[in-house]
């Protein structure tokens, strides 16, 4: 099912623990087609490159498989980890922070992707966080 021009249901649910059930509830339903919406501007953004999901909604089973915590906005369908073909993931981290997207987290992880997270709640402000998680730790990024 497309949620958006360039993103689909699928894509934003797909899991490699294809054993557990990754199905998302509607509130979870409802975010994706937000965040699907802002993926689209991610897109944009960059200049029509493909944005490649690579982890999008989780159910709690998923989300513990990975070992992410309890509080990741993946478990509501807000967030995804993201790679672009042609540009590295800080690359990415950069353009969406230059072109000002109401982004509510991004974080440059591990530079191998790059997490991008709306809103928990429609009516909420974009907190505009952004860290770098790598072996050393969580810090800001600068």
């Amino acid at each position: 099912m497309k949620l958006t021009k360039h993103f689909t249901l699928a894509e934003l649910t797909v899991t490699d623990h294809r054993t557990l059930d990754n199905t998302p509830d509607l509130a979870a339903r409802l975010n994706l087609q937000r965040l699907a919406e802002f993926l689209e501007a991610v897109k944009e953004t960059l200049g029509g490159k493909p944005v490649m999901v690579n982890s999008a909604y989780r159910s709690k089973a998923v989300n513990d498989a990975v070992g992410s915590k309890d509080t990741s906005q993946h478990l509501l369908g807000c967030a995804a980890d993201i790679k672009v073909p042609g540009m590295t993931p800080r690359e990415v981290v950069e353009s969406c922070i230059r072109a000002k997207l109401p982004f509510d987290q991004i974080i440059l992880e591990f530079n191998a992707w790059t997490h991008i997270s709306i809103p928990s709640h429609p009516k909420d402000t974009p907190r505009g966080s952004k860290l770098i998680i790598d072996k050393s730790g969580t810090r800001p990024f600068v």
